[in-house]
C-alpha cells in the first residue's frame, strides 16, 4: 500500500484485522448525506452523536478506498468502527 496521503485527508486504520485506508472524497460525502438523509453536511455531527449499526457502516463504506474490497461487517468491532469514522472525518476537517 502506497504511503497516506495526510494532505488528502487520508488515514490507516485497522478494521477487523486488515489494514485500510479512509479518505472522505466528494462522492463519499455525497454517499453519506444520501445515507443518513441530510439535506445539509452541518448536521453529520448531530447525526452521528448516536448513529445507529447500519448508520455507522453506511459512513464507513463511504470512507474506505475503494481498491481495497468490500468490509466485512461481522468482523468489525463497533467501538474500531468508529473510531475509524472519528479519525477520518477529522482528518478531512
Amino acid at each position: 500500500m502506497a504511503a497516506v496521503n495526510a494532505a488528502r485527508g487520508e488515514v490507516e486504520v485497522v478494521l477487523g484485522g486488515v489494514t485500510r485506508r479512509l479518505c472522505l472524497t466528494l462522492g463519499g460525502l455525497a454517499r453519506i448525506e444520501t445515507a443518513l438523509g441530510l439535506s445539509d453536511w452541518s448536521r453529520l455531527p448531530e447525526r452521528l452523536a448516536r448513529p445507529s449499526a447500519g448508520e455507522l457502516m453506511a459512513v464507513l463504506a463511504a470512507l474506505v478506498d475503494d481498491e481495497l474490497g468490500p468490509l466485512d461487517a461481522g468482523r468489525l468491532d463497533p467501538r474500531e468502527a468508529a473510531q475509524a469514522v472519528a479519525l477520518a472525518l477529522a482528518a478531512a476537517a
